[in-house]
């Protein structure tokens, strides 16, 4: 047996383990398989390890001091397969996100400056610098906090997220097909880098219920398919993939969107994340909706009125509301998650049996610059 270290943390309406990057190195493991067996995968219940069996459960962020001077925190994401045995680099999680800045303060690795501390973040998924501003009341560091977000039932420590120049990070460009609306499998969409890459499906246009529980949601089977569909042939226009089989499970996402409530909010949504749907919003979705409402001639025009600073997306667990902004001169989508740790715990590897043969590591988690 291995002792691994790792904190529990919850961000924004997902819980993640959080490791430090050297932990993971592990002599003649990959780095993806030592992740699947801690969590317990393949198994659809995740029973023999720390897996919650739900994709917002499943999720783990790897964390290093950075060697950059513009930098704090070098931070990967992984979201780690259930029943599929894979792990999943591909994207950022927005919401496990919120945790990095209070790690690295607790840690020590950054020290506190009056009543807001400023963390510097590099995504090395997609080399998106995420600024978080994090409370430390007289300059010292807390865990304590008393802000609410949708979608959590207690408080936290309420942290605000900056992604700066968020468009591009992974196709190259926010629009990655050049048009703000493009047809695929007769359905109007808008496919969009931003945060993460999404495609954005108008809900009348697929036959589905916008405001729809994700559970009712989830129970269309036909539904689901056609948007599986969708977002195959979304990835290969998006230069995600060569072929639509070759997709990966998590992106680009499919965001099923429609007109707001009056008084209440502006676009209504209901995303999906690994075939199923979100119980909240994937925050790197919210930052690419926050992007589309900002672009002309997207299916999100006819919602939303003009370039405003405060965009409110009515979600599953309640509204979440981005705000449009700048940080060090550029753009950037921000938006307000809590953050709290849970405990610190001594997870235990197996030795690997003799007869089992690891496959290469999917990543190499060392500090990579922005790319």
């Amino acid at each position: 047996m291995r002792e691994i270290r790792a904190t529990w943390m919850r961000g924004g309406t997902s819980k993640c383990w959080v490791f430090e990057r050297d932990v993971l190195a592990v002599p003649g493991r990959s780095v993806d398989e030592v992740l699947l067996r801690l969590y317990g995968s393949p198994d659809p219940r995740q029973i023999d390890g720390i897996g919650g069996a739900t994709s917002t459960t499943s999720k783990a962020v790897v964390l290093a001091r950075s060697d950059r001077p513009d930098v704090d925190v070098e931070y990967t994401f992984a979201q780690i397969g259930i029943a599929d045995g894979r792990v999943d680099w591909t994207s950022n999680c927005g919401n496990c996100s919120a945790v990095v800045g209070p790690y690295a303060l607790k840690r020590g690795w950054v020290v506190p400056t009056g009543e807001v501390t400023t963390v510097r973040i590099n995504n090395t998924n997609t080399g998106q610098l995420i600024v978080v501003d994090v409370p430390t009341p007289s300059g010292q560091v807390t865990e304590q906090g008393g802000d609410h977000i949708p979608g959590v039932v207690h408080p936290g420590l309420g942290v605000r997220l900056w992604f700066v120049d968020p468009a591009g990070r992974t196709t190259g460009a926010l629009l990655p097909t050049g048009g703000a609306v493009d047809m695929v499998d007769g359905v109007r969409v808008t496919m969009i880098d931003a945060g993460a890459p999404v495609v954005l499906v108008p809900a009348d246009e697929v036959g589905a219920d916008g405001e729809a529980s994700p559970a009712a949601l989830d129970a269309q089977e036909d539904l689901l398919g056609r948007l599986e569909r969708i977002r195959r042939i979304a990835a290969v226009r998006m230069g995600l993939a060569a072929d639509p089989a070759e997709a990966a499970r998590a992106i680009p996402k499919i965001a099923l969107v429609s007109a707001g409530r009056p008084e209440r909010s502006d676009v209504t949504v209901r995303m999906l994340s690994m075939g199923r749907t979100h119980p909240a919003l994937a925050i790197t979705g919210s930052v690419a909706l926050t992007a589309a409402a900002h672009t002309p001639g997207t299916v999100l025009s006819q919602f939303v009125a003009g370039e405003q600073e405060v965009l409110r997306l009515d979600t599953p667990a309640g509204v979440v509301a981005t705000r449009a902004g700048t940080r060090d001169g550029l753009l950037a989508v921000g938006v307000t998650r809590t953050a709290r740790r849970i405990g610190d715990a001594t997870l235990l590897l197996p030795d690997l049996p003799d007869n089992e043969v690891p496959e290469p590591s999917s990543v190499t988690l060392v500090a990579a610059s922005a790319a």
